[in-house]
């Protein structure tokens, strides 16, 4: 396993002060997390506390490291020899897993488990996404670990819970869209269900995870204990379908698919121009009436359309007068007719669209980090701004697989050079050089 090591320029005293001491002023600086989680959910959860300052600590198999390690193409080619069996590092890993270090260390391994404890025992946060009860089974399990460290909080995230008849089923974010309601209610009208672009059931998933772990950290402020939180996809993605979710549970009304319309609200949807698409919302009667004005539409006094309930009545008359008007132009003088009209709207941009956006680039929405393997990395960065910390001006690049795990064992657990070649030859553990 070992290679020609690399090793990035020393950074000045200037530059090194600069970033210590951008890290001491996040949220979440001096929390350290053990991340033991693969994939999206997990990972994106840990990259959140990563941003916000926390140390994370991922903790990967030695051979397989995290599934997405392998999931592409694309993937970005490494621009120097590296012992990795990857062709590169996957766009798909580099997007979630920012601001962390990995270890490679086999908790199939007797040894490997105990270097788990011991970092355990010296962390704030445990995040794990294994099925339900596997954990346990190797002495893992929050039970186990709070016995050893009782300030930890030990955060599970699962497809179904910890507890219940599914608990031990493994989910996924497609199999719970479509589960929990999701996949129902997304797609067209007289089309078949379909999933979200996105892994959104995984990443709210994420995001909630994210949430009650500061929750219980500031608990644990008050109370002197960790905890146990146990998120799951099933639950975030029910709670998810909110208003929806209400309209069944209140007045027992199934809910269909829209396509982009809205139940309750017309006009609200995409329409087809002369060569593309835009999207228009006219949430009241006083925007409905500036519609009508930009477009040249003789509706605003019409009585099919002079509220939002009659509108909805008359969706299909109206939608055909809208679609008839806008097909008559291109996106672009549709926007330009819209434009300080006060209304909702937006044309329908692919990727490329919505990375050139002027707000995108004004709010340096992308950001690049210089990865020391695959060269200059872009990716989004966080999505908040705190008017008091300096959130998204740290950024580490993803780590390569087992990248820290001798500097962790050395400088987090003490470990000496003896007891580190001891680990690395009894299968517990793997060091590389990059």
């Amino acid at each position: 396993m070992a290679c020609r090591l690399f090793v990035k320029p020393a950074l000045g005293r200037g530059s090194m002060a600069r970033r210590q001491s951008t890290a001491a002023r996040l949220p979440l600086a001096g929390v350290r997390v053990l991340d033991m989680t693969r994939i999206l959910a997990g990972p994106f959860c840990t990259m959140l506390l990563g941003d916000l300052g926390a140390e994370i600590i991922k903790i990967e198999h030695p051979q397989r490291g995290d599934d997405t390690r392998s999931w592409g193409p694309p993937f970005k080619p490494y621009e120097r020899p590296t012992p990795s069996t990857f062709p590169g590092e996957s766009a798909y890993y580099l997007g979630v897993n920012r601001n962390k270090q990995s270890i490679a260390i086999d908790i199939k391994q007797p040894q490997g488990r105990a270097i788990v404890e011991q970092l355990a025992r010296k962390s704030d946060v445990l995040v794990e996404n294994f099925v339900p009860g596997k954990l346990a089974e190797m002495h893992l399990g929050y039970e186990d670990l709070a016995k050893v460290n009782p300030r930890l909080v030990y955060a599970s995230i699962s497809g179904y819970g910890q507890t219940g008849p599914y608990a031990s089923r493994p989910g996924y974010d497609v199999i719970i869209e479509a589960e929990a309601g999701l996949m129902h209610i997304t797609g067209e009208e007289d089309g078949a269900p379909v999933k979200v672009g996105v892994a959104v059931t995984d990443l709210a998933t994420g995001l909630y995870a994210h949430g009650a772990i500061m929750a219980a950290l500031l608990a644990r402020a008050h109370t002197g204990r960790g905890q146990h939180v146990d998120a799951s996809l099933l639950h975030s993605q029910t709670a998810l379908l909110a208003n929806i979710a209400s309209s069944y549970l209140v007045g027992g009304h199934e809910a269909r698919r829209w396509g982009t319309r809205h139940a309750s609200i017309a006009p609200y949807q995409v329409f087809a121009t002369r060569d593309g698409s835009v999207c228009i919302g006219a949430g009241n009667n006083a925007q409905f009436a500036r519609l009508c004005r930009c477009l040249g539409l003789p509706l605003a006094d019409d009585p099919r359309f002079a509220t939002n309930a009659a509108r909805v009545a008359n969706r299909q008359a109206l939608v055909a007068a809208i679609e008839q008007r806008l097909a008559q132009e291109s996106t672009r003088q549709v926007l330009e007719l819209l434009e300080g009209c006060a209304l909702p709207f937006a044309p329908v941009n692919n990727l490329e669209q919505t990375f050139a956006h002027p707000q995108v680039r004004a709010r340096r929405v992308v950001r690049e980090v210089e990865h020391p393997c695959v060269g200059k990395v872009k990716m989004v960065g966080p999505a908040v701004r705190y008017s008091d910390a300096p959130v998204g001006d740290r950024m580490e690049p993803p780590p390569m697989l087992g990248q820290h795990t001798e500097q962790v064992l050395r400088d987090v657990l003490g470990y000496s050079h003896e007891q580190i070649r001891q680990a690395v030859e009894s299968g517990a553990a793997a060091t590389f050089r990059y």
